[in-house]
């Protein structure tokens, strides 16, 4: 078939690999002149397979005033007059409970593991220098309760593949000795020895410059979407830029715009954007690289990540409903600059923060976490969105498993947690 592949993130470029690679003919479109300009640019860069726990949570009752009205709080509400954030917040909250999480979390962690082989297998297929890394990560509790809850999550999720330990402060430290130089006390982590970190705007730049090189790709760039044609209730067509692309099928994967180009194709996406932030510290010197974690570091108390990249420090934090506000605010890039000050103080010249390319970016999210991946309700119409923040480490098993589907074949996992369902 030609498929049409609309969206160049991270989860479109993935898509149309694996539809290449299947014997489809594809047209990737996207607004922007390169793959991974949006969401996947300035991601936290963790490729994190073991810490797929959905944002809905049943603590989450309990901290509503100080997600809406603490400045602190690394999750923050913003009511609007807007009826899709007030659907989305009462799907997310009927989503805040036990049962529903560990489900959620099972059904995340088998997508990711798969994503995990998957990424592997393309890899070892495809010469990508993106900064991959095996480094291992620390998840960082500052208080002992906090330590012992997770001690019951690792073990609900050993009894599900994950292989991780609890270890104290000393450990942490020999492991990471760059957090040593920490300001900050410590009750212990939770070390993953088996997770990952890379560049997600790289890896689809040499992805789409690696399937360029063959006859069956096209990359339709600086090509906004604008509008559809509809026949019989079935996709036939979209206009992009000055050109209408035809095909036999389209996969929507346009991220936070995925939700209206549902409403004008006539149904509903359950979708809001969770915006977050990011700083990325050039490491000049072998003093600010040796003052840099290696391995990847999750700060639990403030939601701040952190992960190597070469010789930058990448670092992303905060969760915020507030719409498509596209502003950085200097208090949130403050924010991440004072968490590189206290876990890794001499890591980099932070006065500058032009240098430090400050991002925000919109993270796609289902009420649930559970991202939507198959046929839509409109014929002709397939579904790759909803990742949320796990966008990079689940993409490339959600993109196998979308062209399975497509394909009519068995698919590797069971796919109907991801389905559609209006």
């Amino acid at each position: 078939m030609h498929i049409c592949v609309l969206g160049a993130g991270v989860i479109g470029v993935t898509s149309t690999y694996r539809l290449l690679e299947a014997g489809h003919q594809v047209t990737l479109v996207d607004a922007a002149a390169l793959p991974g300009s949006e969401t996947s640019l300035g991601n936290g860069a963790q490729l994190s397979y073991s810490y797929v726990a959905p944002l809905a949570d049943p603590s989450v009752w309990s901290h509503w005033p100080e997600y809406l009205f603490s400045a602190d709080s690394p999750l923050t509400l913003r009511p609007k007059m807007d009826p899709a954030q007030w659907r989305w917040l009462l799907k997310f909250l009927a989503a805040c409970n036990t049962k529903r999480v560990r489900q959620t979390t099972i059904d995340l962690l088998r997508l990711a593991f798969f994503s995990r082989e998957q990424l592997q297998q393309l890899t070892q297929a495809v010469p990508l220098d993106f900064q991959h890394r095996s480094a291992g990560k620390l998840v960082m509790y500052g208080d002992a309760k906090g330590l012992d809850s997770a001690r019951k999550q690792i073990a609900f999720q050993a009894e599900h593949g994950c292989q991780q330990e609890i270890i104290d402060a000393a450990r942490c430290m020999e492991i990471e000795p760059a957090l040593a130089n920490a300001k900050r006390d410590w009750a212990g982590g939770v070390y993953t020895p088996s997770e990952e970190a890379g560049d997600c705007a790289l890896f689809c730049r040499q992805l789409v410059n690696t399937m360029a090189q063959q006859p069956g790709f096209r990359f339709a760039h600086s090509q906004r979407i604008h509008k559809l044609e509809m026949r019989n209730g079935a996709l036939i067509a979209v206009h992009a830029g000055q050109e209408q692309i035809d095909a036999d099928a389209f996969v929507l994967a346009l991220g936070p715009a995925s939700a209206d180009f549902a409403r004008r194709a006539g149904f509903s996406l359950p979708l809001y954007p969770l915006k977050g932030y990011s700083i990325t510290v050039p490491l000049v010197g072998s003093a600010n690289q040796a003052a840099a974690p290696q391995v990847s570091i999750t700060d639990l108390s403030k939601k701040i990540v952190y992960a190597r990249l070469g010789d930058r420090l990448r670092v992303a934090g905060r969760v915020e409903l507030v719409g498509m506000d596209r502003s950085i605010p200097d208090a949130a890039i403050d924010e991440l600059k004072r968490g590189v000050s206290e876990l890794f103080p001499g890591c980099g010249d932070l006065t500058d923060s032009a240098s430090l390319s400050p991002w925000s970016g919109f993270r796609p999210a289902t009420p649930s976490g559970v991202p939507l991946i198959g046929a839509a309700p409109v014929k002709n119409l397939y579904l790759n969105v909803g990742h949320g923040s796990l966008g990079w480490t689940l993409a490339h098993g959600s993109a196998t498993l979308l062209t399975q589907l497509i394909n009519g074949q068995a698919t590797s996992i069971d796919a109907s947690p991801f389905s559609f369902n209006a």
